[in-house]
């Protein structure tokens, strides 16, 4: 993925998913933390296509306001909802995107969470000879939909910025869609 980066909205040091540095334990049970509160916060009514639309052009113009290289995609289980790419992203950020997808698809959390969870006590989900990197990736960016009383009914994903970067940016939009939603 490429390498540019965007205003975080969980600023300070925190634990590194792109690095391969030894990092405190702690600081990663407080992403995860944070991350299962983003799961829980992050709940809609419901969720139709009009929807999808809208919060595609809500990160779209995020993506726009910021100059970032970045492909979005809305989709529920398998049908695309909603498909952009901006100016500087490239072909590999939608096999990312697809990947990450999938990824958050399978295990009804967010795709960043699935592989920080692996990396408690030292692993990675790479490491599992199961996991299949060519269809899954367990990098930040894709993140469930989800409808109280329902579960994860559709994937939000962006890709072209450091994993954590793109996992801050949807969950920046569903905040942001959810508190116009309430008003």
């Amino acid at each position: 993925m490429a390498e540019h980066s965007s205003p975080s909205s969980h600023p300070g040091p925190g634990f590194d998913p792109d690095s391969f540095a030894e990092q405190p334990e702690a600081l990663l049970q407080s992403l995860i933390e944070r991350i299962e509160d983003e799961i829980q916060t992050l709940q809609f009514a419901a969720f139709d296509q009009a929807d999808a639309l809208r919060l595609g052009l809500s990160l779209v113009n995020l993506g726009i306001d910021r100059s970032l290289p970045i492909a979005v995609d809305i989709r529920r289980k398998g049908h695309v909802l909603f498909h952009a790419s901006l100016p500087g992203a490239t072909a590999d950020n939608d096999i990312w995107v697809a990947r990450k997808s999938r990824t958050a698809d399978r295990y009804s959390v967010p795709s960043l969470l699935v592989g920080l969870r692996a990396r408690v006590g030292g692993g990675r989900m790479e490491d599992n000879t199961w996991f299949d990197q060519s269809r899954y990736a367990a990098h930040g960016g894709a993140f469930p939909v989800y409808v109280r009383g329902t579960g994860a009914v559709a994937t939000v994903t962006v890709s072209g910025l450091p994993q954590k970067d793109d996992h801050d940016l949807v969950v920046e939009a569903l905040a942001s869609y959810l508190e116009l939603a309430a008003r």
